[in-house]
């Protein structure tokens, strides 16, 4: 076959990725007949189906080209850190991709000092979960992550990323004040089973995996909130509706009417790391800024 032209490849990655050639063609800047006719070459130059159209998605030749377009894409975003960092590093942009109760808590003082020590760069946040901070970097859209998984359900980091371990966040419950239980120093897990739980897509464990760490059944959401929100968790527990389990690092100080507490049997850890491309350099204030987040992190844990 023909050697796959560069910005087709890219064309494919964005019909793959929002699942629509419309979609596609307003974040490229085409017409959707113009993206259609792009898959069309690709195709006749691979000599095979790239993509099956309903639903969209990419055939097993398409995920061929998908795996070679973001090592192009990665390789090209490595060749520009390092560029960068070559330059010295001081000046331009970062992009920086963080998890919701990271980009709240940590990243407003770590910019801040970042400001302070290198004030020619511009720093552009994006609230990212791990999955969507790990795609970002590797398609040389973001810079720098701030990213977690779970002990019990570990997540490894896609090749050519460099993840560093921040800090251990542990997993608490969260029990309104008045609770029965709110009164013991560590909350063994399946005494929780029959309570209450408020479930939510991203901001709270899922109660399936909770009933497997404490190998008991009966945890079953009876308050359902569509949201990825913590603060909002603590409002309905401050209220005295549900308990829930939350990492220390979701917990504001001082909430009233909330009580957290270890987890015990088990006991449960969000790992919280920095991701970045892996390079051989990279700019000073990048690193700077690893840094800065790292030290936040670990200040607001302890």
């Amino acid at each position: 076959m023909q050697m796959p032209d560069p910005r087709l490849l890219a064309t494919l990655e964005s019909v793959v990725r929002h699942g629509s050639f419309a979609a596609a063609a307003g974040e490229l800047g085409y017409s959707a007949p113009a993206v259609s006719q792009q898959i069309a070459e690709l195709e006749r130059r691979a000599g095979l189906r790239v993509l099956e159209r309903r639903p969209v998605r990419p055939t097993a030749a398409g995920q061929v080209l998908l795996d070679a377009e973001q090592g192009v894409r990665s390789a090209l975003a490595a060749a520009a850190l390092e560029l960068d960092a070559l330059r010295a590093g001081t000046s331009g942009r970062i992009r920086l991709g963080a998890f919701a109760s990271a980009a709240t808590s940590i990243v407003p003082k770590a910019l801040a000092q970042l400001q302070t020590s290198y004030p020619d760069v511009r720093v552009s946040l994006s609230q990212l979960e791990p999955e969507a901070g790990y795609g970002r970097i590797k398609r040389g859209d973001a810079d720098l992550a701030l990213t977690y998984d779970y002990d019990f359900i570990p997540q490894p980091p896609p090749r050519t990323l460099r993840r560093t371990l921040v800090a251990r966040d542990p997993v608490v419950a969260v029990l309104p004040a008045g609770h029965e239980l709110a009164s013991r120093e560590v909350i063994d897990l399946a005494s929780l089973a029959g309570e209450t739980w408020v479930a939510a897509p991203e901001a709270a464990l899922r109660l399936e995996l909770l009933a497997q760490m404490a190998k008991t059944s009966g945890f079953e959401a009876r308050l359902e909130y569509e949201g990825d929100d913590f603060n909002t968790i603590l409002g309905f527990v401050a209220a005295g509706l549900c308990v829930a389990v939350l990492p220390r690092l979701a917990l504001p100080r001082g909430v009233a009417n909330v009580v957290a507490r270890p987890l015990a049997n088990p006991e449960l850890t969000r790992f919280i790391y920095t991701v970045r491309l892996d390079t051989r350099h990279a700019p000073e204030a990048l690193l700077a800024l690893e840094r800065m987040l790292t030290a936040q992190v670990r200040a607001v844990i302890a």
